[in-house]
């Protein structure tokens, strides 16, 4: 299957070979370069090939990581009409996405994501960047890819907390974009319609991204639970909850937030805590220190003066609200303390 909307082709199904006339550096993980970094070098056919592994885990994510992919890439003297290759989940194509926008100001980059969360959401639309004191993908770029490949047999080696995790992202688009496809989640088993689940979600990314690329205002729409749900991360270190985990958490929040503010009905709320219910997305967590929390929320990239909130209106739709009292948000936030 190939989806055009954007810019760059997005192929789903088995991975196809993969040609450059230059150079490829791919960048993968500790955990996915053993697994399956052997099987993408025979599909890649190129004058030279190099490989890169940094540490797995969202806590490496950051600027001493990014140092060392480039210098793999200054060793290869990788030039501008060469590739990096990024093999593995979000924080893999994040990262070597972000050191191919700053290579010698820019040289292009293709994604191979082995998780879920990356197949349908974090390898679509170009952001790329790495988490610094201050919050996560505070550093960045817009820089998309040349190519995306979405083998959904990568997913076989996925453990289940991380499978489970990347349906949080589905759900997300459902939330906000497309109320059929929420019901198609509530009606079709994903163990049974993977691919097709996947081609789903990617298109409505795709379809949105296509509109509004830098996220001046629909692509907000793709951060609904991620205030929070980042604001969570840091809160724990990036040692805590899994990307999708905080998300669904934070989406919760959202939903309590705009049920506060009189923008979602009960009803409403209450399909999205079932739906995230069937994928054993619901979470018992506490908010350790409610102001510090808030102060965290302020360091969101999204924001303007004060925090800026993605709450859905109804199943297909969201509004983007950003002159919430204080207060308000506070009083949501004490029922997670």
């Amino acid at each position: 299957m190939l989806i055009n909307t954007l810019n760059y082709p997005i192929y789903i199904g088995a991975l196809p070979p993969i040609t450059h006339t230059g150079k490829v550096l791919v960048v993968s993980d500790s955990v996915v370069a053993p697994l399956y970094l052997d099987k993408l070098l025979e599909k890649i056919n190129a004058s030279q090939v190099f490989s890169h592994v940094i540490p797995a885990g969202e806590v490496h994510k950051n600027q001493a990581t990014l140092e060392g992919v480039l210098e793999s890439a200054f060793e290869a003297n990788l030039s501008r009409a060469d590739c990096m290759l990024a093999l593995g989940g979000g924080v893999v194509s994040d990262l070597a996405g972000f050191a191919g926008a700053i290579y010698k100001r820019g040289i292009s980059f293709e994604i191979v994501p082995t998780t879920l969360l990356a197949q349908v959401d974090a390898s679509i639309g170009g952001k790329t960047g790495i988490n610094n004191a201050y919050g996560k993908n505070l550093i960045g770029a817009f820089h998309p890819p040349k190519a995306v490949y979405i083998d959904p047999n990568f997913l076989q080696t996925l453990p289940t907390r991380e499978f489970k995790a990347g349906i949080a992202e589905m759900i997300k688009k459902a939330v906000c974009f497309d109320r059929d496809y929420f019901e198609w989640l509530r009606t079709y088993p994903l163990d049974q319609h993977l691919e097709l689940g996947i081609a789903k979600s990617v298109a409505i990314k795709a379809q949105v991204v296509a509109q509004d690329e830098k996220e001046a205002h629909l692509r907000m729409g793709l951060n609904y639970g991620h205030t929070f749900g980042h604001a969570i991360e840091k809160e724990q270190n990036y040692q805590g909850f899994l990307h999708g985990e905080a998300v669904a958490v934070g989406m919760q929040m959202a939903n309590a937030l705009a049920v506060k503010l009189g923008l979602l009905d009960t009803h409403a709320s209450e399909q999205i805590d079932a739906l995230l219910e069937i994928y054993d997305l619901r979470f018992d967590y506490q908010v350790p220190n409610i102001e510090a929390f808030y102060k965290i929320l302020c360091m969101d990239k999204k924001n303007m003066d004060r925090p800026r909130f993605v709450l859905p209106t109804r199943i297909g739709d969201f509004r983007l609200i950003e002159d919430i009292p204080q207060n308000m948000v506070m009083e949501v936030l004490k029922t997670w303390s």
